[in-house]
């Protein structure tokens, strides 16, 4: 009964903790103890800190300039050289072909005229020649058909003078004939000769 008392009355003196002075960093959370209602702020807002951030953005921007005008310009203005260079490139290859497709069109309009020229040469040539052809054939038509009818005239002719030639046989034939039948006797051959010699005289 009596450790028991005793023990009451030492444990609230154990238990208790000295109080820490007002101001007093606490090790464990690194907050003031009577300060932890104060907002401390974002610090690059806190203008204690503007000094210092000033500072490292210009050594930032220094170095950052640094490496564009050394590094980032040069590689840019090679790129941009070898590309202008691949245009004019470029360019001086398409003048070269469009000079040679324009001579080329030349070329061909040339060979094209020389090739009408040379048809219309050659059907002038073919149509004149097929003209005298023509000429010429017709000519040795008419002078056939010319030599044949000069034959037929001297074949007439020949025939027709025979044809007189005979008709006084004929005509002596005939009238001996006819004497015969009239009068019933012969006439001799002087007297039909003479009486048709008469009838060619009378005609």
């Amino acid at each position: 009964m009596f450790v028991t008392s005793a023990y009451a009355q030492t444990a609230p003196a154990a238990s208790e903790t000295p109080a820490a002075p007002a101001g007093e960093v606490h090790t464990e959370t690194g907050v003031a103890h009577g300060g932890e209602h104060e907002s401390a702020g974002f610090p690059p807002f806190d203008s204690s800190h503007f000094a210092s951030q000033l500072l490292w953005l210009a050594i930032t921007f220094g170095l950052f300039y640094i490496v564009i005008q050394k590094v980032i310009m040069p590689r840019v203005g090679g790129i941009i050289e070898d590309r202008k260079g691949r245009i004019a490139g470029d360019l001086e290859e398409a003048g070269r072909l469009k000079a040679e497709a324009d001579a080329a069109v030349e070329t061909y309009e040339k060979e094209l005229a020389a090739a009408r020229s040379k048809a219309n040469g050659i059907a002038d040539t073919a149509r004149n020649d097929a003209k005298a052809k023509a000429a010429a054939d017709r000519t040795a038509i008419e002078a056939e058909l010319a030599a044949k009818l000069a034959a037929a005239e001297t074949r007439i002719g020949e025939i027709k003078s025979k044809a007189f030639a005979e008709v006084g046989t004929i005509a002596e034939d005939t009238a001996t004939a006819i004497v015969d039948q009239l009068i019933g006797g012969k006439a001799t051959g002087d007297d039909i000769k003479a009486a048709v010699a008469a009838a060619k005289t009378g005609a």
